[in-house]
Order: C-alpha cells, then structure tokens, then sequence
C-alpha cells in the first residue's frame, strides 16, 4: 500500500512547496458558497458608520469597547448605531456581551483573518500579472 502525505491546512509551508501544499485563493475561483459569505462580510463593511465602527472596536486598547464611548464619536442617534453594530454582529465581525446597563462590544478575530488571506490573495495576484 502506498504511502500518502496528508496536508494539514493552516500550517506554514517550506517556500519550495507553498504552491503544492497550501492552495490560495488565487488557485481556484470562489465557489457559491465562499463567495456568498464574503459578500455578506463586504455588504457589511460597505458602509462608512459600520467600517468606522469596526476599526474602533478593533484598534481598542484591551479588545473591547462600551457602546457608551461608540456613540458620542458620531453625528446619528444612539438607535442608529446599536442598528449599525447589528448589521456588523450578524455578519459575524463583532460580538458582544450587555453588563448591567451598556453593552460590551469586540471583533471576531477569525472573520478579520479570513477577510485577510482573501484580500492578501488578491493582492498577490494583481502584484504579479
């Protein structure tokens, strides 16, 4: 019986290998599916509240933030940005916890990371045709 290597993904790869054993997305066009869960990232971060609120929430000191020190840096109702931060927690970007009174908000780092790989791949891509 012959032997057979498998791939673990997420590893790092030796550079002499990188193409043969972690495929980018740059190998293979998105199927439905990926391509139908990055557009709701995108759909969510297509808006210039939301990607304002997303890059406060993760550049925070400690990874967290209260919607009570959210509000105040924009110009719209306090409903508006809790519908805002919605739309951002459905899209699975943030997450967030109420204590007491206010509620607690931070990004989800694996979404961030799987928005990362996509955009680095395209840029690869682009960089060398």
């Amino acid at each position: 019986m012959a032997k057979q290597e498998l791939v673990v993904l997420g590893q790092s790869c030796e550079s002499d290998e990188s193409d043969a054993c972690c495929p980018g997305l740059v190998t293979a066009p998105l199927d439905e599916d990926q391509a139908a869960d990055l557009a709701k990232l995108f759909k969510a971060l297509g808006d210039p509240v939301r990607l304002r609120l997303l890059s406060m929430i993760a550049s925070r000191a400690g990874g967290e933030v209260c919607v009570c020190d959210l509000t105040p840096a924009f110009d719209l109702s306090q409903p508006t940005i809790s519908h805002h931060l919605k739309l951002l927690r459905q899209a699975g970007l943030i997450d967030c916890e109420r204590r007491g009174t206010w509620v607690y908000y931070w990004v989800l780092p694996a979404t961030l990371d799987r928005l990362a790989v996509f955009l680095k791949a395209s840029q690869t891509a682009e960089v060398g045709a």
